[in-house]
């Protein structure tokens, strides 16, 4: 008997390593993989784009928050995986009915680090785990140590714009990156305007490339809006960054490092930063 506790309090037993994996959590699915559990893994989500090989070849149980109940329970899962923030609860304790659930709730890297470890336990992958963790580990030690952060609000949403608290995992991840939250003291992802950032001496603004998929043309009515509201304002440097490096979990911080490097060199050569 395998038996963790998840990171909402619920204790998952299952009396042998899991042979049929459903995952509801995009970020998680690519960790499975990467664990090495290409015959375990049945189903995935629509979003489940990483790997590309398991998005056009697994069955697909619908979205991360419109799951398709009875294809689920028609695969005979042996352990779902699923989120917190990313799945609706009255769907997670439908399917906990039928099949024991594992349920991350990760606000920082220490939390996802434990993820990677229950579900390498569960899954006999213990090794594969502890390595992987170890290798994030170290990818983080390169990041230089910055003296003065860079003042920025993400945004994850358009029409209304929706930008991150202090309480989330992209917020943890802009802090390793070198970045100031401007919204650090709010909670989750609350709606604001163009003239609050303009109240919080934003340096830039990162537009991510999820949820909503900015483009250039939404940056372009950003700047037409600031400059339309007090043309007087400094317009702050705006930029569309990758979201998965900021929002996903699991395996897929293996590559955040780098881009954080990149991305705050790529801040500091801009025109309106330095001068």
């Amino acid at each position: 008997m395998k038996q963790v506790q998840d990171q909402t309090g619920n204790f998952v037993s299952i009396p042998l390593p899991p042979q049929r994996i459903i995952s509801l959590v995009p970020s998680l699915t690519e960790l499975l993989f990467d664990l090495g559990l290409e015959e375990e893994v049945i189903g995935i989500t629509k979003f489940c784009v990483h790997p590309e090989e398991w998005f056009r070849s697994k069955t697909r149980i619908g979205g991360t928050k419109q799951l398709n109940l009875s294809l689920i329970e028609s695969l005979k899962p042996d352990l779902i995986i699923a989120s917190k923030e990313e799945n609706v609860k009255d769907q997670v304790e439908a399917v906990q009915q039928f099949c024991p659930v594992y349920c991350s709730d990760i606000s920082n890297l220490q939390e996802s680090y434990e993820v990677i470890k229950h579900l390498g336990f569960l899954t006999n992958r213990t090794d594969n785990a502890t390595q992987l963790i170890n290798k994030i580990k170290e990818t983080f030690k390169c990041l230089p140590a910055n003296s003065k952060p860079i003042r920025v609000a993400y945004l994850i949403w358009q029409e209304p714009y929706m930008t991150v608290g202090g309480d989330t995992f992209i917020d943890h991840m802009m802090q390793l990156a070198g970045f100031e939250n401007v919204f650090a003291a709010e909670e989750r992802y609350p709606v604001v305007t163009v003239e609050e950032l303009m109240k919080r001496n934003v340096e830039a603004v990162l537009f991510s490339s999820e949820p909503f998929p900015f483009k250039q043309k939404h940056l372009d009515a950003f700047r037409q809006d600031w400059l339309q509201q007090n043309s007087l304002e400094q317009l702050p440097v705006c930029k569309i960054v990758d979201g998965e490096l900021f929002s996903w979990y699991g395996s897929r911080t293996l590559y955040a490092s780098d881009y954080f490097i990149k991305l705050r060199e790529s801040l500091f050569l801009s025109d309106e930063l330095t001068a």
